[in-house]
């Protein structure tokens, strides 16, 4: 059963660094508004020109279609972050399957992958593709982790980052490297993978954002990463996209009390946006927690759509964001 929600005043408050920005991220004017609320705007989300945004919320992955009607369009399918590839199929994190899967068009499941060197992955969260086709995906664990299967060689626990081939061969390019992946983007132009290195739920965790050279061949300099932000003891980055400019959108911060934790004062909930080297140029809050991810859609590729408590907001941006479909940006 779906519902509609409708909103009819929405409230946006642009909290902008010391000196300003040489040139607006949000279009003047503009206001944060409620596209669907009720748990639909979990996770994701992810833009097709024509089923509208899709999201994970309630166990379910959600629809919000072009005339802004949210319904469920996936029952039951244990979905986090969406994607679809250069065909316009949809690739999925499933982390209660603990597997990847490609949704056909009409409707066909493929299991990408649901284990590594025989083991089971913990929780496939976010995921990102390059100019070849290859897919990267990150498998963090949260909550319990008595089911964790993955170890490196020194029996140690793995929540690092994977890439699938086109040929379906799987190769693990991030491990004990960051403590907890998260987030995973792949630059344009191939050049660097950003991971969300998002430990929250341990004190003293990393709350980071990396950035590190991807080689030709799909393997990460491990030697190369170069941390972008730091959300320090707040809650650190989740979700994230890029503009066609380079420009980084990340999902981070807190804005109420999690029991231990604690929200930085200085670190709120919403889309903090960075630089390609790191700079914070601008902050959109997001009154409800947790803020989770983002994605650029419509039909300019000027609207970020949010993911945050289960709402589904939307912006409008100045500059159109890069997808890889449909027109590969």
């Amino acid at each position: 059963m779906w519902q509609r929600f409708l909103i009819s005043l929405s409230v946006l408050v642009l909290i902008r660094p010391a000196g300003g920005v040489d040139e607006a991220i949000f279009e003047p004017g503009a206001k944060r508004k409620v596209e669907a609320a009720g748990g639909a705007g979990g996770e994701g989300p992810a833009w097709h020109p024509k089923l509208g945004v899709l999201t994970s919320g309630n166990g379910h992955v959600y629809r919000l279609d072009r005339e802004g009607r949210s319904r469920i369009y996936r029952k039951g399918a244990g979905t986090n972050g969406l994607l679809f590839d250069r065909k316009g199929r949809l690739l999925a994190c499933e982390p209660e399957l603990r597997r990847v899967t490609r949704t056909e068009p009409d409707g066909k499941i493929t299991v990408l992958t649901e284990r590594f060197q025989g083991k089971r992955y913990n929780q496939p969260n976010d995921l990102t593709l390059d100019a070849q086709g290859r897919l990267y995906f990150s498998d963090p664990c949260y909550g319990d982790r008595k089911g964790m299967e993955i170890r490196d060689e020194k029996g140690r626990t793995v929540e690092g980052v994977y890439r699938i081939d086109p040929d379906g061969k799987v190769s693990r390019v991030l491990g004990r490297e960051v403590d907890r992946a998260n987030g995973v983007l792949v630059s344009a132009d191939d050049r660097f993978l950003y991971v969300a290195d998002n430990n929250n739920d341990t004190i003293g965790g990393t709350r980071k954002l990396w950035r590190f050279d991807l080689k030709k061949e799909g393997t990460v300099d491990t030697a190369s990463r170069k941390l972008l932000h730091d959300w320090g003891t707040g809650r650190g980055p989740d979700g994230l996209k890029q503009d066609q400019k380079g420009t980084l959108y990340v999902a981070a911060g807190l804005n109420k009390p999690n029991p231990p934790f604690e929200p930085a004062k200085d670190r709120k909930g919403g889309i903090y946006v960075l630089s390609p080297d790191g700079k914070l140029l601008d902050f959109l809050p997001v009154p409800t927690d947790e803020v989770t991810n983002c994605a650029f859609g419509g039909d300019d590729l000027k609207t970020l759509y949010i993911t945050g408590g289960g709402t589904l907001y939307s912006i409008r941006t100045t500059t159109p964001g890069r997808v890889v479909w449909p027109n590969g940006k």
